[in-house]
């Protein structure tokens, strides 16, 4: 049974070491903010922190999180970059259908912990394979440079 720190409590969860980590979250630990998407890590619904990186939870098993940290997409409002990057997505409205938004803030606020203000060309790196079937990436990009504390438009 691995223990694993979900959003700062231990939590020991009683299933197979192969299980996905998302199906571990959402079905046994009841955290269904992080989305299903498409199960092969192409589309980024399904990303959590693992230690502070970005991961795909729909293929990482839980045995490889064993003792680890994972961050949800509900703990983003108790984190203050997480908080700054939920506040950004608000104030500029980047959220159409909502499906893809868990993983696209998870990726977001990954980026800027590691990158305080990021160039496009870093948006670009750590953004890609979130796919938003609605298209809000120019929406995207803004609310990241407003997390960054930017205005959101493009830097000449």
């Amino acid at each position: 049974m691995p223990t694993v720190i979900i959003n700062g409590r231990s939590t020991n969860l009683n299933v197979p070491d192969d299980m996905p980590l998302l199906w571990a979250l959402r079905d046994v630990a009841g955290l269904t903010g992080t989305k299903f998407g498409c199960g092969i890590s192409m589309c980024g619904a399904c990303t959590v922190h693992v230690d502070g990186q970005a991961v795909r939870s729909c293929v990482t098993p839980v045995s490889a999180v064993a003792g680890k940290q994972v961050a949800t997409i509900e703990s983003m409002s108790a984190d203050p970059v997480g908080k700054r990057v939920q506040a950004a997505w608000r104030q500029i409205d980047v959220v159409q259908c909502g499906y893809c938004q868990s993983g696209q803030v998870m990726s977001a606020t990954a980026l800027l912990k590691k990158t305080a203000k990021p160039s496009d060309a870093d948006i670009d790196n750590a953004m890609a394979g979130n796919i938003c079937r609605c298209g809000t990436y120019p929406r995207i990009r803004a609310a990241i440079k407003i997390a960054a504390g930017g205005n959101g438009k493009k830097e000449a």
